[in-house]
């Protein structure tokens, strides 16, 4: 491959700094990449602030009319910018795993900034298998950035299309395609809703989209450096399959959010997806046909490290209770009334909605509500009704 004069699919620029320069474009793609995360964690941290102190201090301006949710917003853009581009140094291997650096962030953010009140013995149960995958996570995402993919490639519109109608690429589409139809006739005709079947949806479409944002990075990338890549069609076809993908995945993660927990979708999100993309960097990019055994070794064992520590992160979050009133008010022609429908009216909770609901002693005999009509009786037989309990008064 040195002798090679023209790098072919795969080739890497065999220069006599090429593991420097190699070394160099790695370090300049993790770091974008880290601090992407790191930015988009804190924006979350403080768009979430934002919501909270317009709720706590009972401010009835919008959200979007806050300095602090627009500095979340800004915060969030500089964040993806930071991963988009990182795409264009690091290997797509390498990168797609460092979303674990967003978990990590998010959890002690979320701990110290807007922690909420727990009681002391409470304290080892809910935390401390967070701590514990705060920690493999940090180990694991070490592990695959010190082993991870070393490899090198202008990602010109060129080497593009090379890539592009290689066997391996063709063979691997056409399976996730076959992959992706079976899927999606099990999940809409079959009404198979489980979440396994909406997450493998989104990672085959993520898959594609991390192919397609690395190449649209990398010819962008090559154009501000000054070498032109944004007249080739290939260009506008990774770019509009980027956007169609991304789209698609919002989709899918929206119908998913409707029927199961956020935390639990995040998590088995993250694992599919980063797996589907290592696989897709292996198979387009060629990025570890350089690599050892022993590298490729350590790098998954990384990864599955880190898989388990953002299954645990996620896993102790705590789930949240959708608030049900426990008396059902209506309107009857201007007139409040209680309905009764089996149910207690006012049951015992031990929660933080208590409504000041009396506990009963063992003496105490609860009292029987009046039953209310339904319509409110009128003509003569109601004036009667009226006069007679005036009188009784």
């Amino acid at each position: 491959m040195a002798g090679m004069e023209t790098p072919g699919v795969g080739s890497v620029l065999q220069t006599p700094g090429y593991d420097s320069l190699s070394y160099k474009d790695n370090l300049i793609g993790t770091l974008l990449a880290i601090s992407g995360n790191l930015l988009i964690s804190i924006s979350l941290c403080v768009q979430k602030y934002s919501h909270l102190s317009l709720a706590g201090n009972k401010d009835s301006r919008v959200y979007y009319k806050t300095k602090s949710w627009w500095c979340g917003l800004l915060l969030t853009l500089l964040g993806e910018l930071g991963v988009f581009v990182s795409y264009a140094f690091a290997p797509l291997s390498l990168v797609a795993p460092l979303g674990a650096v967003s978990v990590i962030a998010s959890s002690i953010l979320g701990f110290v900034f807007l922690r909420e009140k727990w009681k002391p013995r409470e304290f080892a149960k809910r935390y401390i298998l967070s701590f514990l995958g705060c920690i493999l996570t940090a180990t694991g995402t070490y592990l695959f950035v010190t082993f991870g993919p070393n490899s090198h490639e202008r990602l010109s519109a060129e080497n593009m299309v090379k890539h592009v109608i290689s066997w391996p690429f063709l063979l691997y589409l056409l399976l996730e395609i076959i992959a992706f139809c079976l899927l999606l006739y099990v999940y809409k005709q079959k009404k198979v809703t489980y979440l396994v079947v909406i997450v493998l949806l989104v990672a085959l479409l993520g898959s594609v989209t991390a192919i397609t944002v690395k190449a649209v990075s990398g010819m962008t990338v090559l154009s501000v450096q000054g070498q032109l890549q944004l007249s080739f069609p290939i260009f506008y076809v990774m770019l509009v399959c980027m956007v169609a993908t991304v789209l698609f995945q919002a989709s899918f993660l929206s119908q998913a959010s409707n029927l199961y927990d956020s935390s639990l979708i995040a998590s088995v999100n993250y694992i599919l997806s980063t797996a589907f993309a290592i696989v897709a960097g292996a198979v387009f990019y060629l990025e570890f046909n350089q690599e050892s055994v022993l590298h490729i070794c350590m790098f998954l064992l990384g990864c599955a490290i880190c898989f388990l520590g953002v299954f645990l992160v996620t896993k102790n979050k705590r789930r949240t209770k959708a608030f049900e009133p426990y008396v059902t008010m209506d309107m009857m022609q201007g007139i409040p009334t209680i309905h009764d429908n089996g149910r207690a009216v006012q049951p015992d909770y031990n929660g933080s909605f208590s409504y000041g609901a009396l506990v009963n002693s063992e003496s105490a005999i609860p009292a029987a509500l009046p039953v209310v009509p339904e319509q409110l009786a009128t003509g003569p037989a109601a004036a009667t009704y009226r006069s007679d309990d005036l009188k009784q008064d």
